[in-house]
């Protein structure tokens, strides 16, 4: 790295999320791919938000962008509540404290490398001169210092993609936030990303990226796995004894168990945004539910609760897969 570059890094900032929500309306459900949230992460470290599509990844590095504003709870840069940002502050915020990586580059074809990476610069005021003189110094930096004047349909996804990391730096900001940045390279170009990627995250600048790619777990400081109980929880059956309109699990709680009626009825509903909520099945003995989650990674799509007195066994996925056989 260069020395104009280390210098360019700003003040010493640490990222808190606390009590994080998001919610959104998915064909009239209420949908929360993020519930409760909290993370710390101090100056200088590269964090990984793991886990498979759909799982709130994206939408997380949204809302630290402050270009989704979540249902509850807040997300601190520094002093700064971004959660709270409104008007010039947001927009200032958004330009010159926060770098966002796209998975799929978002490039301006008309443009060559050196004058895509000037953009954010021109936009903050900076002189065209100066912005110009620091896009080439970001570039040779990623490498590309031989690809200036080419325009992103002479060079290949990994050049792009350096492109645009010399771009999420060109304010200086202390977080950088990367989406799916390997996604749409190959396996050659993938090393040198995931390298530079790491050589960001110094002293006044945070990384975040968002990613299913495990190749990058060895270069992180930390790990936040966002598809949750992925495996499931062993362990023998259990049963379990609920008192009418007792609830064994809620919509968006992580899914680690298989449930079958042995006694009475267990009702299914799922919360909607535009009215109350929807019984979406009734389980009576003999008949299971709960099978979706823990069999595909995801968080509890409805509510279970009992309607009369009832008994149910939870099972291990394995097990549940194996009680017929």
């Amino acid at each position: 790295m260069t020395e104009t570059i280390t210098e360019a890094v700003g003040t010493d900032d640490e990222l808190v999320v606390d009590q994080l929500t998001i919610e959104y309306s998915s064909g009239g459900y209420a949908v929360r791919p993020i519930d409760g949230l909290d993370l710390h992460v101090p100056s200088g470290q590269l964090v990984l938000l793991l886990g498979a599509s759909g799982c709130g990844k994206t939408t997380l590095l949204s809302s630290m962008a402050a270009i989704l504003k979540p249902s509850a709870g807040r997300i601190m840069l520094g002093q700064t509540d971004v959660t709270a940002l409104s008007g010039a502050a947001l927009a200032n915020y958004r330009l010159r404290k926060v770098g966002v990586i796209f998975q799929s580059f978002n490039l301006l074809a008309s443009l060559t490398a050196v004058e895509n990476v000037m953009v954010p610069m021109r936009l903050a005021g900076v002189r065209g001169s100066a912005a110009r003189r620091r896009a080439r110094e970001l570039l040779e930096h990623v490498d590309l210092g031989h690809r200036l004047d080419h325009r992103p349909d002479d060079m290949s996804g990994g050049q792009q993609q350096r492109v645009a990391i010399a771009r999420s730096l060109a304010n200086e900001p202390s977080l950088v936030l990367a989406d799916e940045p390997t996604a749409h390279l190959d396996y050659v170009q993938v090393e040198g990303v995931i390298q530079l990627l790491r050589t960001l995250a110094q002293p006044g600048r945070i990384v975040v990226v968002s990613t299913h790619d495990e190749r990058l777990l060895p270069l992180a400081d930390r790990v936040v796995e966002l598809t949750p109980q992925a495996a499931g929880r062993e362990g023998p059956p259990e049963r379990v004894e609920l008192s009418a309109g007792e609830v064994l699990f809620r919509q968006g709680d992580p899914a680690e168990r298989v449930f079958t009626v042995e006694a009475g009825e267990v009702e299914l509903v799922r919360e909607r945004t535009d009215g109350p909520e929807e019984v979406v099945m009734v389980a009576a003995p003999g008949q299971y539910f709960g099978e979706l989650g823990p069999m595909f990674r995801l968080p509890r799509s409805a509510t279970a609760r009992a309607r009369t007195d009832s008994t149910v066994t939870s099972w291990a996925l394995r097990d549940f897969r194996r009680r017929d056989s």
